[in-house]
């Protein structure tokens, strides 16, 4: 089955064919190091980890670069308030990369893939590298650029469909734009390729003096470099497509080149309805979020429970949505963890049709992800194939195997087998013994005294699971029993 992506250049959805089959080049915007990643950062960062996992899946060869932006206005303020008095080249160093070590911590805490590549925008300055001097140049002798008091600017003008991303009109995309005290550009939409040096800053050589460059041309510079002048994915948040990722596409079309095939862009998250700020106190950081729910699964499930191109509200009911969910998919686990043959039984085997069934479940989980990555619809054939592996003691293993699977497409934690204690298990040949004897009472007294050590068994057929009350909390497995014993 193809895979159907919703291309934001277009505004339609498009088969997806990548330029050399199987390999795939996918270019995401990354971090700008100057503060810890909040759940917004998180949000995208997994979105394109699901994509680029769900591409593997799906036998591509993916090469995945994500960016490090390393210098910048916000990193510099940010060394001036953290490192006040030291040389600030040594602190915006300091600042960029301890920032960037955070992240790297939550990205590791998500469980997201590292990137093939993570470039950094300072290692395309030094005179070994000057990638960015050169791109400018070519801008400017292409008539694309102009140079005005030290500082490299890009006609929009000269910049074929400009606005074609954002799909908005030269007069409506100049009404959103500031202008900067001491820019002096010809026009409000032109955009600065290069910056000139202010006192104490960091700063490179070029062919227009010291300076360092602007944040737009990063990104053109480093995919060019490592994927080529044209690549399958371009990704980021809503708010990147103007005027960041406009400006990409104008810079990389003026130097020659053909760039990304295919836009992806996510919708944004909010908190209880309103926009995530420190100022409102509703500023919620990776690390924030950890501390106080200690399973980043709550978060994935949140962010799948809904569309990619949608925005997620992030509340207090909805992480409980999630846990619930989580708890769901824990206790299959768990069940078939410690599931056992009892004594003088045989293991059942798994039928064609049971198969079938459960591989016809995974066939709606793909159709949904080829489908533009449909993520709600895709979790619930999860549920599906939980509640029917469940119900089947032959399809355990089975369901269990394909449900690993799956979850890897989402990065989402397997809770690993629990071996019964060996104390637990000779109990429980004692009550095989006493059942297969007709002594129901001796069964029973068993049985008490392994729900008395923490586990609550579960006898479907020929077998016997066991859910440890430590792993869930008591109240958990009560309600979820009484529930079942109401149907």
């Amino acid at each position: 089955m193809p895979i159907f992506i919703y291309n934001s250049l277009t505004r339609k959805k498009e088969e997806f064919k990548p330029l050399n089959y199987p390999q795939v080049k996918m270019y995401v915007c990354g971090p700008t190091v100057y503060d810890e990643a909040h759940i917004g950062h998180a949000r995208s960062a997994y979105i394109f980890d699901v994509v680029r996992r769900y591409l593997i899946y799906k036998g591509y060869q993916v090469k995945f670069v994500r960016n490090v932006t390393d210098v910048d206005d916000k990193i510099i303020d940010k060394a001036q308030k953290e490192f006040e008095g030291e040389d600030l080249n040594a602190a915006v160093e300091k600042v960029s990369a301890k920032y960037l070590d955070l992240y790297h911590e939550d990205m590791k805490s998500l469980n997201i893939l590292q990137p093939d590549v993570e470039p950094k925008a300072t290692e395309y300055l030094s005179s070994k590298n000057p990638l960015m001097q050169a791109f400018i140049s070519i801008l400017i002798n292409r008539g694309c650029a102009y140079v005005s008091g030290g500082d490299v600017y890009f006609d929009i003008r000269k910049a074929k469909d400009y606005g074609k991303l954002s799909n908005q009109s030269l007069e409506k995309m100049k009404a959103k734009i500031r202008i900067t005290p001491g820019e002096k550009k010809n026009d409000p939409l032109d955009f600065a390729l290069w910056k000139s040096a202010k006192p104490k800053e960091p700063s490179w050589d070029s062919p227009w003096g010291k300076g360092r460059p602007g944040w737009h041309i990063e990104c053109s510079v480093m995919s060019s470099d490592i994927l080529g002048d044209e690549f399958d994915i371009h990704g980021g948040g809503l708010d990147l497509i103007f005027p960041h990722h406009e400006n990409e596409i104008a810079q990389s079309e003026g130097a020659g080149r053909k760039f990304a095939r295919i836009w992806m862009h996510h919708g944004l998250l909010t908190i209880n309805g309103q926009k995530m700020s420190k100022s409102l106190g509703n500023f919620i950081t990776v690390k924030d979020f950890i501390a106080k729910y200690k399973d980043t699964d709550l978060l994935k499930l949140l962010f799948i429970s809904t569309h990619y191109l949608h925005p997620v509200d992030y509340t207090e009911e909805k992480i409980n949505e999630a846990r619930k969910q989580k708890e769901t998919f824990d206790e299959f686990f768990q069940k078939s963890g410690t599931s056992r043959v009892a004594e003088g039984k045989q293991k059942p085997t798994l039928s064609a049709n049971d198969k079938l069934r459960i591989d016809g479940i995974c066939g709606e989980f793909e159709k949904e992800m080829n489908d533009n990555f449909n993520t709600p619809k895709a979790l619930a054939s999860l549920f599906e194939l939980t509640d029917f592996a469940s119900a089947r003691e032959a399809a355990f293993e089975y369901g269990r195997s394909r449900l690993t699977e799956l979850f890897g497409v989402f990065g989402l934690q397997v809770r690993a087998k629990t071996n019964l204690p060996k104390e637990i298990e000779h109990k429980a040949r004692d009550r095989d013994i006493a059942r297969n004897n007709k002594d129901f009472k001796k069964a029973d007294e068993i049985r008490k005294e392994i729900e008395k050590a923490g586990y609550i068994l579960i006898d479907t057929g020929n077998a016997t699971s066991f859910i440890s009350i430590g792993s869930y909390g008591t109240k958990q497995i009560g309600n979820k029993r009484d529930k079942e014993n109401e149907r």
